[in-house]
Parts: C-alpha cells; sequence; structure tokens
C-alpha cells in the first residue's frame, strides 16, 4: 500500500489515477438483486425494452465501484470521511465496460475550527473504456494535515 496522503499533499490542480475495473453482466445482475433490483439492472430481455436499452449498472454500483478505487488507489490517512457533494450520473455502465477513476483537486483550505485536518474539494471522475464520463462525484472530504503542519498553524 502507498504511503498516507495529508492534506499537504493536495495541491490544487493535482491529479490521482486509481485504477481500473472490468465490470460483467454477472455482478451487475448480482448486485443489483441484492441492493437495486429493477428490471433493467437484473433482466437482458427487459433491459433491452427499456429506457436504457440494454443491461445497465445500477448507479449505486457505480458508485460502490468507484469508492473500491478510490480507497485502492487515493490512501488518504485516516480514511475518505466526506462531508458532502454532489453525485452525477452522465452514462449507463455497461457489461463489458472497464472502469477508470481519476481525482483532481479542486480546492484545498485549511480547516478554521480543526488545525489538525484540512478540508479538500475533490472532482472524481469515473470513465469507461473510451475516455467517457459515466459518474461524477464532487465531495469535500476531511485530511489529517502532518502533525508538524497543525502545529501553530
Amino acid at each position: 500500500m502507498a504511503e498516507p496522503l495529508h492534506f499537504e499533499d493536495f495541491a490544487v490542480g493535482r491529479r490521482f489515477r486509481c485504477g481500473t475495473r472490468r465490470v460483467d453482466a454477472e455482478a451487475i445482475k448480482a448486485f443489483a438483486r441484492d441492493y437495486d433490483p429493477q428490471p433493467f439492472h437484473v433482466d437482458d430481455a427487459k433491459a433491452a425494452d427499456s429506457f436504457f436499452k440494454g443491461l445497465a449498472a445500477s448507479g449505486w454500483h457505480t458508485a460502490a465501484m468507484c469508492m473500491r478505487l478510490l480507497v485502492d488507489g487515493l490512501p488518504i490517512a485516516g480514511g475518505i470521511i466526506s462531508a458532502g457533494g454532489t453525485l452525477e450520473w452522465k452514462l449507463p455502465v455497461r457489461p463489458g465496460d472497464t472502469l477508470g477513476v481519476e481525482a483532481e483537486v479542486l480546492e484545498a483550505r485549511a480547516s478554521r475550527s480543526r488545525p489538525e485536518q484540512g478540508l479538500v474539494k475533490l472532482r472524481i471522475s469515473t470513465r469507461n473504456q473510451h475516455g467517457e464520463d459515466v459518474q461524477v462525484f464532487s465531495p469535500t472530504v476531511f485530511v489529517p494535515r502532518r502533525a508538524s503542519a497543525g502545529a501553530g498553524a
């Protein structure tokens, strides 16, 4: 595992690539059966006649896969803890897609009330193998400062 990241590692404009994950039909259906059992996520024939015109992963499945890639590829000291943000699903995720995640630092500011941490706003893009955004998550996350940086800051 990579060295844990601290607030001082998050310069505006910095990008972090967080790996890839291939999606298959059985994983789409298994997730949907447990958490989002709508016909266009679990049944090929019904999915073909739906808004999506074919089997599509649940947006929540896409978010969960993104989160796994983030945890593996963006080792924030203390974990990824969000103070809120926006989540947009841009395109459906299909069987055979390979998803990649990239996080870009949009803002970074020290916390006024908690000098031991900073707040970092990210744009987290989940893209398919064609480079198309399928999901965009824009959270603000709490990031611990290095011990020496928090003292007297």
